[in-house]
């Protein structure tokens, strides 16, 4: 019963931080602390950059739960679809998008900023809402209605965007409507004009309050740009704009104000702006390795259960088995899941879930595991898919190029594979041509972490390296997330061997009369048999240029020939024969290198041994004596 109870107990969270906080579970321990969020808190960086599902809105929910004096406050900024559009639209004549996208961002920061200035100087320091500048900031809020607390973002930015495309009104900094401001050349000239006597009034009242001395900065979150964004030039513009105005309120507004953007790597990276030099020092990218991913299992598992929950308790077989195949289990499920929390959250729950309520177990076990990985995996696919929708349309359709294959494929062979369906694709994405090509679709799906490339003796994902594909390197494999759903679990797609029926051939001797055949030198002939098996896997274990993957697929089909075979004479090292000539040919068209240390080393090998064995058999059905000699 305590076995049921804390398997039944245990839960690894949601998958998003926001119902992980609603749920208490990601304050309750099931946050770990990693190198994102002491960035965050320490201040050294901008930019929080991850892939989907990395951790990174759980940083920013984590953010805005702690409690202390780190920061004065803690503001969060979430465009909605409304907002985003808001954004988008915006446009200053004499001003480029990005420039633009800067200033409605730069007001937007302003009005946050005040907001808080006027009701932080009540609250925090003594007299503070009587210094003038304070009272500068109140009347400007009402003056352009920006005062109350309540409104959308959206709202607040329509009005914003309508202020700084007609005017402002500033006389609670002093400045006339129409003054100066109509002398500027040009809309948006005139809207920057406007916008700096906003935060000139912004930066003054940090300054008499003494803010940045008295006690933590204020922090400005963005979070969930994802949901507003598409590929098109105005929302690449949305994003540079944002990274315009944080840079610059960082300089304008100092230790007062701290910067934090949450933003989707794919987002980031497809950014190209003259001044995107200048923000290396600001960004951090999470990344997770499978220790991480362990710890944080364990710290959630803890924090659901409300017991004690050791490492041993969750992955010695009180709660998982220990291995999985021949593999550690939180191994053998954190290496077929992208490193991400996300995923490992719901690899881990299936499991739970597929034990307990479906199976009706008290343990997770084996069969549980490999259930829930299939399953699994046929959820990460489309999620794949649905992730790069808005960049990459196409990448559903490419799938079809790796299914029911080996996971282990090279250029060549995917070459054939891709000129058979590139008409199609082309016909179907016709705006995505330049990019449907071979380097092309190679390039895309590594950068996604659908295919790693063979560097040396280990197999890299975009996830372990930035260095994209390069031109010489030939071998890719699929990532172990997405075999199953794929069918391709096995290294290389080898036909196996089947083993001659030796009640076919003694029915088909018994009628003809010849009894004498099927007993002649069975024993010798396997043992000739085994020794072209073992010569072919010692050639083999000598092929460096393969993976350790193919060389084990290699040698589980040779083994097969060892062990399914039965001492039926002749015929039996003529299907042998057969087989390895077939097998042969499968390695050379592999392209997995043509030399002594690749396929093509093995293929000769069993090209040898083929030949042996017919020279052995006579060449022909029901012969005796070896033609060879030995």
């Amino acid at each position: 019963m305590a076995d049921e109870l804390l398997l039944a107990r245990v839960h690894f969270g949601r998958e998003d931080a926001e119902r992980d906080v609603t749920e208490g579970l990601l304050l309750r321990g099931g946050f770990l602390p990693n190198a994102a969020y002491r960035a965050a808190m320490s201040g050294r960086k901008m930019l929080i950059i991850g892939r989907k599902g990395s951790g990174k809105s759980a940083v920013c929910m984590q953010l805005m739960a702690d409690r202390g004096d780190a920061y004065a406050e803690r503001l969060l900024v979430t465009p909605d679809e409304a907002a985003g559009e808001e954004i988008r639209r915006f446009e200053l004549q004499g001003l480029p998008g990005d420039s633009a996208k800067a200033l409605i961002w730069r007001f937007v920061f302003a009005v946050h900023a005040a907001r808080h200035l006027v009701a932080h100087a009540k609250d925090a320091h003594d007299g503070g809402h009587r210094i003038d500048s304070v009272k500068a900031l109140a009347r400007f809020l009402k003056q352009n209605g920006e005062a109350a607390g309540g409104e959308r973002l959206v709202d607040r930015l329509a009005q914003g965007a309508r202020g700084l495309q007609t005017s402002l009104s500033l006389e609670a900094f002093g400045v006339k409507a129409g003054l100066d401001l109509a002398q500027a050349p040009s809309e948006g000239a005139q809207a920057a004009r406007q916008l700096e006597v906003v935060e000139r009034g912004v930066a003054r009242a940090f300054d008499e309050l003494g803010c940045a001395d008295a006690h933590g900065p204020l922090l400005v979150m963005v979070d969930q740009l994802e949901l507003v964004w598409s590929a098109e030039a105005d929302s690449i513009s949305m994003v540079i704009g944002l990274l315009l105005a944080a840079k610059h309120a960082t300089s304008l507004y100092r230790r007062s104000v701290r910067f934090l953007l949450f933003l989707r790597a794919d987002i980031y990276d497809s950014l190209s702006f003259g001044e995107g030099d200048k923000y290396r020092g600001d960004e951090l990218r999470i990344s997770w390795t499978e220790q991480a991913l362990r710890d944080l299992a364990l710290a959630r598992a803890r924090a659901s259960a409300g017991v004690e929950v050791t490492e041993e308790r969750l992955w010695g077989g009180e709660v998982f088995p220990a291995v999985v195949g021949d593999e550690e289990t939180p191994s053998y499920l954190f290496r077929r899941c992208l490193p991400r929390p996300r995923d490992a959250i719901q690899f881990l729950n299936l499991c739970q879930e597929t034990a307990w309520l479906v199976n009706g177990r008290e343990r997770i076990t084996e069969e549980d595991v490999l259930q829930a990985g299939r399953q699994f995996s046929t959820w990460k696919l489309k999620d794949l898919a649905l992730e790069y929708l808005v960049a990459h349309p196409f990448l559903k359709n490419l799938y079809p190029l790796f299914q029911n294959n080996g996971y282990v494929v090279t250029r060549t062979a995917l070459a054939a594979r891709f000129e058979a369906a590139v008409g199609s694709l082309h016909s179907l994405f016709p705006a995505y041509t330049e990019a449907l090509t071979l380097p092309g679709i190679v390039d895309v799906l590594h950068g996604v972490g659908f295919l790693g490339v063979r560097r040396g003796n280990d197999v890299v994902f975009v996830m372990d390296d930035d260095l994209p594909v390069q031109p010489h390197e030939t071998e890719f494999h699929v990532h172990p997330c997405f075999r199953a759903a794929l069918g391709a679990t096995t290294a290389m797609d080898l036909r196996r061997f089947e083993a001659y029926d030796g009640d076919v051939l003694g029915t088909r001797v018994l009628q003809s009369g010849d009894v004498h055949s099927v007993s002649i030198r069975p024993v010798r002939l396997d043992e000739e048999l085994q020794r072209s098996c073992h010569s072919v896997l010692a050639q083999t274990g000598r092929a460096i240029e393969l993976t350790q993957d193919a060389r084990d697929e290699i040698s589980r089909h040779i083994g097969h020939v060892m062990n399914d075979t039965f001492a039926d004479g002749d015929e039996q090292l003529l299907a042998a024969a057969h087989y390895f000539d077939s097998l042969a040919a499968q390695l050379l068209a592999s392209g997995l290198g043509d030399g002594t240390g690749g396929a093509g080393g093995i293929a000769r090998r069993l090209e040898d041994e083929a030949r042996r064995l017919r020279r052995v058999a006579g060449g022909s059905y029901g012969a005796s004596g070896s033609s060879a000699g030995v």
